[in-house]
């Protein structure tokens, strides 16, 4: 388990990636197929053809961090294949390394309670 902070852009790329890529390749394709900078901070995902492997790339300020998971069972659940990027929230990210169904996971509208009159 990887701790993400809340306020942290995630962008997965819809299409399956050539897993054997390392962190310098996947930061290529950030430049070339997203047109984003790899160095930002944003959290880019990956999926291979087999839905059950996923990587994950991060500049945290001092280098480029790569992340890699395979389920041991069953898949992880990614969104439909297209060209570009689609964007999750940190815990919609959370959900989806875990294994589970990330549609299902929904931001908080948090409000401050008022004062009753």
């Amino acid at each position: 388990m990887i701790a993400l902070p809340s306020g942290v852009r995630v962008l997965i790329a819809t299409r399956p990636v050539d897993f054997r890529k390392g962190m310098d390749g996947l930061a290529g394709l950030v430049k070339e197929h997203l047109r984003a900078d790899p160095y930002s901070g944003t959290i880019f995902v990956f999926r291979a053809k087999r839905a059950d492997r996923v990587k994950l790339i991060v500049w945290d300020g001092t280098g480029l961090c790569l992340f890699a998971k395979r389920l041991e069972q069953g898949t992880f659940r990614w969104p439909k294949i297209e060209d570009g990027t689609m964007r999750l929230t940190s815990s919609q990210l959370a959900a989806l390394i875990e294994g589970l169904d990330w549609t299902r996971v929904q931001a908080l509208d948090v409000r401050t309670p008022t004062a009753a009159q």
